[in-house]
């Protein structure tokens, strides 16, 4: 399958909303977001994809792109060819498969996601994320990624840990 690596710099951004879908993006190194403004003009995440991850994998079925994806970080994406990645699909059964198996599981994170977001205060956004993670918090320099994760402003995660200590 046809690739090209592609640098990004923190802020940069992949694709537009509207720009025609013509490549699949996997992270390479580095994190991603993709974002859509609110009517309000605030950003809402959608996706945040990190190392390994494809990036807006529904994208493969659309003319378009339905939001925007910006770098987070310094980062590096590998771009397949769609149509090269939809032959694929097509012809490899054994691709076809791994490819269901993969939709599932973000699928999944996505509805995973939903139930945390639809918690109404601090500490049950945290108890379901730390439920679904084996109850064990990432190392102190990774906390402000769980805030973005449970949809809080790292300060309200900080005060959260705290009154738990």
């Amino acid at each position: 399958m046809a690739e090209r690596e592609r640098a990004l710099d923190q802020g940069s951004y992949l694709f537009h909303r509207d720009d025609p879908v013509d490549h699949l993006f996997v992270v390479k190194s580095g994190a991603l977001e993709l974002v859509r403004p609110q009517l309000d003009g605030k950003l809402i995440v959608l996706q945040r994809a990190d190392r390994h991850a494809v990036l807006a994998e529904a994208s493969l079925y659309s003319k378009t792109y339905h939001c925007d994806a910006i770098a987070s970080s310094l980062s590096t994406v590998v771009a397949l060819s769609k149509e090269m990645f939809l032959t694929r699909l097509r012809d490899d059964k054994d691709f076809s498969h791994l490819w269901s198996s993969h939709l599932a599981k973000e699928m999944m994170k996505a509805r995973y996601r939903s139930e945390i977001l639809s918690r109404k205060t601090v500490a049950e956004r945290l108890d379901t994320w730390l439920t679904w993670h084996g109850n064990g918090l990432p190392p102190k320099g990774e906390w402000k990624d769980v805030a973005i994760q449970i949809g809080i402003s790292p300060e309200a995660l900080y005060r959260e840990l705290s009154k738990r200590r």
